[in-house]
Formats: structure tokens, C-alpha cells, sequence
């Protein structure tokens, strides 16, 4: 397994719309060990394949606090209902460093997805995982959590990002 680069805000990459698994294969796979090793050593609990710079619809989790790892992965995810009533948490995104605001989502979902082994499943979600499923699900719309904020909230943090990643990429010789 490989960790690779996590993009952050404002690369436009990460406003991609991410395209279609047309089967789960070896290299589909591949990429999900990766992104969950990535997202393991980030620390993060959530990852999509676009913030990786891999514009395909696959997602991998784990909401475990403890020792022991849960993964879940889903390929394709769809959601095919949402709840009526809202939910707000503190959200947080490994492509967003540093950055935090509470978001209003829909309480619970039902999504279609692939597995890792390519199996058809559904899954009705609430809370916590709910949150997460739609944030990364966001992902692959090229949406991200700060596009829930207002223009002003939203601009300073990217006027942050952008002003913290040039200071990261001036060389010292």
C-alpha cells in the first residue's frame, strides 16, 4: 500500500466531477488500500479518490475511535433518499486542513453502492455516518463542505489555504 498526496483548497482538481467505476477490479482495489492508508495516517475518517487526484466515484471510511479498524468502501455511491429532517455537525476536511464549521445535512440517507469485492449493497445511514457519506459524496460532485458557508466565511479560509500552501512551497537553499 502507497500513502499518497492529499490535494487541498484551492486546487481546482478537487472541483472535478469524478466519473463512473465501470468495474471493481484489481486496480480499483488498489486505489482503495492506498486511500485508506492515506487517509489512516492523515488522520482523517473519510476520503474520496478525487482528493488523491483520481476523479473516479470511490470512497473509503472508517468512523472506528478504537484499535480496531472498520473500513468501509463504497464504489458508485448513490444516494436514493434523504431524510426531511436536518442534522448539524462540526465538520472538518483533510483537503480543507485546519478548518472547521457546522454544517446542516440531512439526518439520515439510504445509499446504493458497490463494495470492495464489486457486490451490490444498500446501506440507510444516520448520524455521524450520514454526515460523512453525504460530505464525501460531495467529493465527487466537486463540492466541498466550505461551499456550505456564506461567500465571506468561505473566501477567508481559501485566502488562508492558498496564502499557508505558497509559504509551504518557497524553497530555502
Amino acid at each position: 500500500m502507497t500513502i499518497r498526496k492529499i490535494l487541498t483548497e484551492p486546487d481546482p482538481f478537487l472541483r472535478q466531477k469524478s466519473t463512473k467505476v465501470e468495474k471493481v477490479d484489481d486496480n480499483i482495489r488498489k486505489l482503495m488500500d492506498d486511500m485508506l492508508e492515506t487517509m489512516y495516517e492523515a488522520p482523517g475518517i473519510g476520503l474520496a479518490a478525487i482528493q488523491i487526484g483520481v476523479p473516479k466515484r470511490v470512497i473509503v471510511m472508517d468512523l472506528a475511535k478504537d484499535e480496531k479498524k472498520s473500513p468501509l468502501y463504497f464504489v458508485n455511491p448513490e444516494i436514493i433518499l434523504k431524510s426531511q429532517n436536518n442534522s448539524a455537525y462540526e465538520e472538518g476536511c483533510l483537503s480543507v486542513p485546519g478548518q472547521f464549521a457546522e454544517i446542516n445535512r440531512p439526518e439520515k440517507c439510504h445509499i446504493k453502492y458497490l463494495d470492495y469485492r464489486g457486490e451490490s449493497k444498500e446501506l440507510k445511514a444516520e448520524g455521524l455516518l450520514a454526515t460523512c457519506i453525504q460530505h464525501e459524496i460531495d467529493h465527487l460532485e466537486g463540492i466541498l463542505f466550505i461551499d456550505y458557508l456564506s461567500k465571506l466565511k468561505k473566501s477567508m479560509i481559501v485566502k488562508k489555504l492558498s496564502k499557508e500552501k505558497k509559504s509551504l512551497e518557497r524553497i530555502v537553499v
